[in-house]
């Protein structure tokens, strides 16, 4: 693709909505290979980088060129024919932009699925057609189900190796969606494909004439996408503050920040958490300028009534949606790091901007991905483990559910000694059953709360 049929594609993208979405699978399924295809067939490679794939494969041995090699960018990942990292992909079509995460398939980088996919809108769950649903496609389902990513697309990929054949899709279908049903995942679709041939990718296959759903592409293009979070619990974490102390602005006193959800008014009574007091918003000023309404995802600086004692950290809601503050966390987490996480850890646990000292009082079950039953009291989750938690905070935080709100209802746990994150925890139940809090004896010495 030339640059100016680039430049002619991107005009317009104005008016295109935005889907993020996140490629998964298990090793060798085809995920990489899949995103060529997508980026290829969709004239969205330069002439240059197709060039340099071409060149690549023929010093490989290849016939043709590879498509995974688009994606696969580091040279660790090209000599192995592996992917390592997420590789983020920006690309567009005429009735959509999009922004891809191409995760990797090996277990031990299970957590770099859950940062593809922690702000995606679709997943898309790899397999091989040739071996079905294994315990690696579970996992990674049960990963979209935690992070309430909103539609799955099942791939069953490789299907020119098993000779199209319909049985053998409408299988691997059938034991997916039940699965994937009982995680909770609200919507499934499933496209029988072949990322090396091109089958159903982008353009329809003559090889399967019995499939009469969407090419992926199709599906990525028209699958509904809201982007509106002004109707959920307005939040306002507070990023800094503003003190110009200039002759021009003598008096003000401004917080900034993203909001993350809802919408603020001048005029709107907010709470200012952790500490409860209450005052109106005076003014919002948006891009240097004032005005009347904001909402997410806006940066603003909000101006107060009142002079108050307010920080980094603290967050602004309405005061008739206040979330309870709370110092007993109940989550699931994905633990990501080498290290175990163990009861009685202490951590740093990190809620927008806000980071607070805690311990891990309590871990009540792991999750077991075969039967999606929890192996109780397991004292320890391991790196790639799902599990629930019990943790206690120094200061109170005002957690909404991750069911209710994404962003305001996720944190990070991390390692006080070295910054490393540990897990990445949802609040609430999640798909997982909620566990009772059994009482756990405080610490005698360090982070006791």
């Amino acid at each position: 693709m030339t640059s100016t049929t680039a430049a002619a594609q991107l005009a317009g993208l104005s008016a295109t909505t935005l889907l993020r979405f996140a490629t998964a699978g298990s090793v060798d399924d085809g995920k990489s290979t899949l995103v060529g295809r997508l980026l290829h067939d969709s004239k969205s490679v330069l002439t240059d980088q197709l060039e340099a794939v071409e060149h690549a494969s023929r010093a490989r041995g290849a016939e043709g060129p590879d498509l995974a090699l688009l994606t696969d960018g580091l040279r660790a990942e090209r000599e192995q024919g592996i992917t390592i990292d997420v590789a983020y992909r920006y690309f567009a079509t005429p009735r959509r932009r999009f922004i891809l995460a191409d995760t990797p398939g090996h277990v031990q980088y299970t957590r770099n699925m859950v940062t593809g996919a922690s702000t995606a809108d679709l997943a898309v769950v790899l397999v091989d057609a040739r071996n079905g649903v294994i315990e690696q496609t579970r996992r990674h389902a049960a990963v979209a189900a935690l992070l309430r990513v909103p539609h799955v697309v099942l791939a069953v990929n490789k299907m020119d190796l098993v000779a199209y054949a319909e049985p053998v899709f409408a299988k691997i279908a059938e034991e997916f969606t039940a699965y994937a049903t009982e995680l909770g995942v609200p919507e499934v679709t499933a496209v029988p494909i072949s990322a090396l041939a091109g089958d159903n990718v982008v353009e329809p296959s003559s090889n399967m004439d019995w499939y009469g759903g969407p090419t992926v592409l199709e599906h990525l293009e028209t699958v509904p996408v809201s982007h509106d979070l002004t109707s959920c619990h307005a939040r306002l974490p507070v990023q800094y503050v503003i003190r110009p102390q200039t002759a021009e602005h003598p008096d003000y006193r401004g917080y900034a920040g993203q909001i993350a959800a809802g919408t603020f008014r001048v005029g709107d009574e907010v709470t200012v958490l952790p500490s409860g007091r209450t005052t109106k918003v005076a003014g919002i000023d948006l891009l240097g300028r004032p005005v009347d309404v904001a909402w997410t995802p806006q940066s603003v600086t909000v101006l107060l009534e009142d002079d108050l004692d307010i920080s980094r950290g603290d967050m602004l809601v309405p005061s008739s949606d206040t979330p309870t503050s709370t110092q007993d966390i109940a989550a699931t987490v994905c633990h990501v790091a080498d290290t175990p996480l163990r009861v009685g850890q202490r951590v740093l646990l990190k809620h927008t901007t806000r980071t607070v000292k805690a311990i891990v009082k309590q871990i009540p079950s792991r999750l077991t991905l075969d039967d999606l039953s929890q192996h109780p009291n397991p004292g320890i989750l391991a790196a790639n483990d799902i599990g629930r938690v019990l943790v206690r905070t120094a200061e109170p935080l005002a957690l909404d559910a991750y069911a209710d709100s994404r962003r305001t209802g996720s944190f990070l746990l991390i390692d006080p000694a070295d910054g490393t994150t540990l897990a990445a925890g949802m609040a609430g139940e999640a798909f997982a059953k909620a566990e009772a809090p059994a009482s756990a004896a405080d610490d005698e010495d360090g982070w006791d709360f």
